[in-house]
């Protein structure tokens, strides 16, 4: 496909956008409801996610609001979902009537529902998903068989899922479930595609994440670290592995843990050593490099100017990334697949 165009639902910063714009791609539709992530996609992207100009809802950005018709027609769905529970009730009955959709769906009332329904009405030839690597576990199992038989049984899409972690591209432990999907029109063996290895050797190292100097805000208080390391010793004398995550030098081929929406709070899954002082945080600038964000973008957090958002509110949309370098990679397996069916 020498061109194509996708939507990029439940964006927050837009991490999907990069990846597919990265492969080619062209956005035509955005959602996001979070206002402080619609203020950080809309510095980056020149656009604000809340498809006011399409169909103004309230608040902005509300996805359960806007009619499925309503969506631009594209090749592509990219969605970053949120895991909602899912009720059971109705399910019996439902299969015993044989209807894949109506008042007893057991998906109604999630935002999964929406994702469904967008699928249903705009048949896009492809869609890519994202979650937590527990989602297959989740309920003990009942929300992905659910997931499953929406995607698979109800709208006819042959399906393909992997837990990648993002430790093959990027210096930082980050294992997400993907699911691509693919359209049952299009001429073209679902079983031939099959989602990408990571590169012989990681695109960049921890050193290259970590700047040289850091503002001292970013050093844990006293009361901070003091906590840490009595979280720490509590879970060694009980024999786990529980507690903070502190990266010494040399840093060349360490991989961190996984940052996380949390962040802000503490810094306790990555804590980077200083010498003479307690350690400190990542600066948003490096979490946008651990996540594999485009220099442009990493730009926003380099001090130059102000901040689309507060350090709180990065660390948080930061945290809830997808890492841009895997999702490029899947885009573009994605892309040959579609061109293969065309």
């Amino acid at each position: 496909m020498s061109a194509f165009t996708f939507i990029d639902l439940f964006a927050g910063i837009g991490g999907f956008r990069m990846a597919f714009e990265a492969a080619g791609g062209r956005c035509v539709f955005s959602s996001e409801y979070d206002r402080f992530a619609q203020r950080t996609y809309a510095a980056f992207h020149g656009e604000s996610p809340d498809f006011a100009d399409l169909y103004p809802v309230d608040p902005p950005g509300d996805i359960t609001r806007l009619p499925p018709e309503r969506v631009p027609d594209h090749d592509i769905l990219a969605a970053g979902f949120p895991c909602q529970p899912f009720s059971l009730a109705g399910v019996s009955k439902k299969q015993s009537l044989g209807r894949p959709h109506g008042f007893d769906d057991p998906t109604q009332g999630t935002l999964f529902f929406n994702l469904k329904e967008i699928l249903r009405v705009k048949q896009p030839p492809a869609f890519v998903l994202e979650n937590v690597k527990h989602l297959e576990r989740h309920d003990h199992g009942n929300t992905f068989r659910l997931i499953r038989h929406a995607l698979e049984v109800e709208s006819g899409y042959s399906l393909h899922y992997k837990v990648i972690d993002a430790a093959g591209w990027l210096p930082q432990h980050r294992e997400r479930i993907f699911l691509v999907g693919f359209h049952p029109d299009l001429e073209v063996d679902p079983g031939a595609f099959a989602f990408p290895n990571p590169p012989p050797r990681r695109l960049y190292t921890l050193a290259d994440v970590l700047l040289p100097e850091a503002d001292p805000k970013y050093t844990l208080g006293q009361k901070t670290w003091a906590t840490l390391l009595r979280h720490k010793a509590y879970h060694v004398a009980a024999g786990n592995g529980f507690g903070y995550g502190l990266l010494e030098p040399p840093y060349k081929d360490k991989v961190s843990r996984t940052i996380s929406a949390r962040y802000h709070k503490d810094g306790a899954e990555v804590l980077i050593w200083q010498p003479g002082s307690r350690p400190r945080r990542l600066t948003p600038r490096e979490c946008a490099r651990l996540q594999g964000l485009p220099d442009k973008y990493q730009a926003f957090f380099d001090g130059r100017r102000p901040q689309p958002v507060s350090d709180t509110q990065a660390y948080r949309q930061l945290g809830n990334s997808v890492a841009v370098p895997v999702v490029r990679a899947i885009a573009l397996r994605i892309v040959e697949f579609l061109g293969d069916a065309r």
